[in-house]
């Protein structure tokens, strides 16, 4: 058995260190753990990808915590991808959740990877969608992707999670800012965390306000599905899915009981509306678009060399010319008009 064939093998059987190990190797690009996901890839597609996002404060650590808990009383196993913000100015990152999961450590049936975002926009790092294949492979039946809460950039939750949960608090502000932030759009399920507080009543009567104002809409865009058309996004919507509102105190394990009903709600949806199959379409298409991207640009680069772009920076700071006019003659120069 070839090392490529025996990793395979450990992974399919569940090995922790062996998933460990390829995750480690996704995320940094690793040819072994390319190699690895071309065959592990017909292993896929079991798993139920649950995304949790919201903004900072909302509770979504101890949100997905109490949910692999509660999954784990019912014999589910359970894989976390917890997304943390890198900085821009060390590089580094602090990888906080699995200290605040701490309760999960130790169970077998439970996978929990935090990741450094790396820069990358949309609340994900650029390697999730791969390590959710290794998790998914692995034979975990939930998979919680919970992103960097960062507000306006989380929409792309929406093009690689089968069930979007948005998670709101209240006292955090103006109850509009869930529409300035833009993801209440993306949003399966809406929950309104730390509904112990005062103010909880009022923040969801606000949601249930948006809600009737976009079910009452010509674009009835609220809890749509996000999609990838080539290189420009459009929306396509779900028809007959209204996003319930759920109330939740995390930190007392209250309302998720609920809550796991209405994921699965959710599931039994997309499943018999056919909007299963639609996602999983959405999901390859931005994959390869983003792909794509990479290695054009990779190979594009390549062709020009660094010398090129050296000199086209200091013409750029020099203001001898704007960067437009700029990648017009890198890519003339290097023949690619």
């Amino acid at each position: 058995m070839s090392i490529e064939s025996d990793i395979v093998h450990r992974l399919l059987e569940g090995d922790k260190r062996t998933i460990a190990r390829l995750i480690s190797q996704v995320e940094n690009d690793g040819q072994e753990a390319l190699d690895a996901l071309v065959n592990l890839y017909p292993h896929t597609g079991n798993a139920h990808i649950v995304g949790v996002t919201g903004a900072p404060g909302t509770g979504k650590s101890t949100l997905v915590n109490e949910l692999a808990k509660a999954y784990r009383a019912a014999n589910v196993t359970v894989g976390i991808v917890a997304v943390d913000p890198t900085s821009p100015f060390s590089g580094g990152a602090i990888l906080g959740d699995r200290i605040r999961m701490r309760d999960l450590a130790g169970d077998p049936g439970v996978f929990i990877r935090s990741m450094a975002s790396r820069g990358n926009l949309g609340g994900l790092a650029r390697a999730t969608a791969d390590v959710v294949k290794v998790l998914d492979a692995a034979g975990y039946q939930v998979v919680l992707v919970e992103t960097v809460g960062a507000g306006q950039s989380e929409v792309e939750i929406a093009r690689t999670a089968h069930t979007t949960l948005v998670v709101e608090a209240p006292g955090l502000g103006d109850d509009v800012q869930a529409i300035k932030a833009g993801v209440l759009e993306i949003a399966d399920i809406l929950v309104v965390n730390k509904a112990d507080r005062d103010g909880a009543e009022h923040t969801v009567r606000a949601l249930q306000m948006m809600l009737d104002l976009g079910t009452n809409s010509s674009t009835d865009h609220h809890g749509q599905l996000m999609r990838t058309s080539g290189t420009q996004g459009a929306a396509v919507y779900d028809q007959g899915w209204r996003p319930p509102i759920c109330s939740t105190v995390a930190i007392r394990s209250q309302g998720i009981t609920e809550l796991m009903q209405a994921i699965a709600d959710h599931r039994r949806f997309l499943e018999e509306s056919g909007t299963w199959a639609e996602r999983e379409r959405v999901r390859a298409t931005a994959e390869l678009d983003r792909l794509l991207r990479d290695h054009l640009v990779q190979q594009v680069l390549m062709r020009i060399g660094p010398d090129a772009v050296d000199q086209a920076v200091e013409k750029i700071i020099a203001r001898q010319v704007d960067a437009h006019a700029a990648v017009v003659t890198l890519l003339a120069d290097a023949g690619l008009t």
